[in-house]
């Protein structure tokens, strides 16, 4: 303490005023006081929202519904890669395609790899992208463990609209019911399956989370096929008629998902059940996936998964007025009108032209321009040629600044005047 004050002691008068005057400016910056801590030590903006939005993770933690990921042992995937790799040196042809730049990889091999590694869990990922889990499941999600191939046909029975993971299909190019294919002989060892006299019973759902017109949580089943035996949808029960997509004009796109289920047995969904002559009633295809999983989470697991966009095209117009009997809806967002100071005796700074166009009619202003661009456009002979030097004319003195500028851009062809 003694050697402390004998070296302030040593400071003359000014240089510890300095002294103060340094841990004072310390508070200051750019000519203001600071309030509170300093930028170094106080919390950002990020920090703070992290505080105030903080969840506790076992509760927001996800429930995996779906079967296990199932990895095969090490020694057999090195097994597998040596057999691969030994039938690959054994073949002098591929050798020789190699050497010559001519070798090409066959695209379904490299998918079948594909979906039997990492592709699962890519488009689990992709449908977390879109909402899909979030809107169906709520808390809840799958990997999907079946690779659904689906495809619409067109009017001659060919199937060119295939569904993969958000792709968009027009609901022109979805009218008819689609074909659906998958492998029902997926090992699903390590979870608990129960089938009976080797057979397996199998459920497809279409629905639409973002089409129900009168309740938001609610969706539109679109086809529900139950029992289907071994893999074999055209087999399968009709509980829900196919219905195509009918996004209303004015609410952009609508996911249309297509879910799985792996049964333990056959099962009765009558109360599901829409009849042929409902089929066009849309309140009676009101449904819901959570209540659905939930009423039926011991007997069904989902198991594959694909869904597509659908928006809204001119054919929806004839269906809903022809097929739904409805009146064809559009959708459409009030703007709201643009706020406007209260004018000024004398507005500084601001061209006058445009400052009064702003309390105009818009109407009002755009025929006044269109009028202004016809008087000086011959019927026959077409407008004006342009200057080929318009800044090189003068513009009077006496003209004033904001009649200067506007004439300048009248001559370039700069503003408003080019909209019309």
């Amino acid at each position: 303490m003694a050697a402390r004050i004998g070296v302030q002691s040593l400071l003359s008068g000014p240089q510890l005023l300095a002294t103060s005057l340094a841990s004072t400016r310390l508070q200051v910056r750019h000519g203001h006081r600071l309030r509170g801590k300093a930028p170094g030590v106080a919390k950002t903006l990020e920090q703070r929202l992290a505080e105030e939005r903080a969840v506790d993770p076992e509760v927001a933690r996800k429930v995996n519904i779906g079967f296990p990921h199932l990895k095969p042992a090490r020694s057999a995937q090195l097994k597998e890669r040596l057999d691969h790799l030994k039938a690959q040196r054994s073949n002098p042809e591929l050798e020789k395609l190699a050497r010559a730049k001519t070798l090409t990889v066959d695209p379904e091999l490299v998918r079948r790899d594909w979906l039997k590694t990492s592709g699962p869990f890519h488009v689990q990922r992709l449908a977390e992208h879109y909402g899909v889990f979030e809107h169906l499941f709520g808390a809840a999600y799958f990997v999907p463990r079946v690779n659904l191939k689906v495809a619409f046909p067109t009017s001659g029975g060919e199937l060119a609209s295939p569904v993969y993971y958000g792709n968009v299909i027009k609901p022109s190019e979805a009218t008819s019911e689609p074909d659906v294919q998958f492998d029902p002989n997926f090992d699903f060892k390590g979870a608990e399956s129960k089938q009976v006299g080797g057979e397996s019973w199998w459920t497809l759902v279409l629905t639409n989370p973002d089409g129900h017109f009168t309740e938001s949580d609610k969706e539109y089943c679109h086809w529900f096929v139950a029992n289907i035996p071994n893999g074999d949808v055209a087999k399968g029960e009709r509980i829900v008629p196919y219905l195509q997509p009918i996004p209303p004009k004015g609410t952009g796109f609508h996911r249309h998902v297509f879910v799985l289920y792996k049964q333990e047995k056959k099962l009765d969904f009558g109360e599901y059940a829409v009849g042929e002559q409902d089929r066009t009633d849309l309140a009676k295809r009101t449904f819901q996936t959570v209540e659905f999983y939930r009423r039926f989470q011991d007997e069904i697991t989902p198991a594959g998964l694909a869904f597509f966009q659908a928006d809204w095209d001119q054919s929806l117009v004839g269906f809903y007025h022809d097929v739904l009997k409805l009146k064809h809806p559009v959708y459409e967002y009030d703007f709201p009108a643009p706020y406007l100071r209260d004018q000024e005796w004398f507005p500084l700074r601001r061209p006058f032209n445009l400052y009064m166009d702003k309390y105009r009619d818009p109407k009002q202003v755009a025929k006044e321009y269109l009028a202004r661009k016809l008087a000086r456009t011959h019927p026959f002979e077409g407008p004006e040629p342009a200057l080929r030097f318009p800044n090189a004319h003068p513009v009077p003195r006496e003209v004033p600044s904001w009649l200067t500028t506007q004439i300048k851009k009248d001559r370039r062809g700069w503003g408003r005047v080019n909209d019309v």
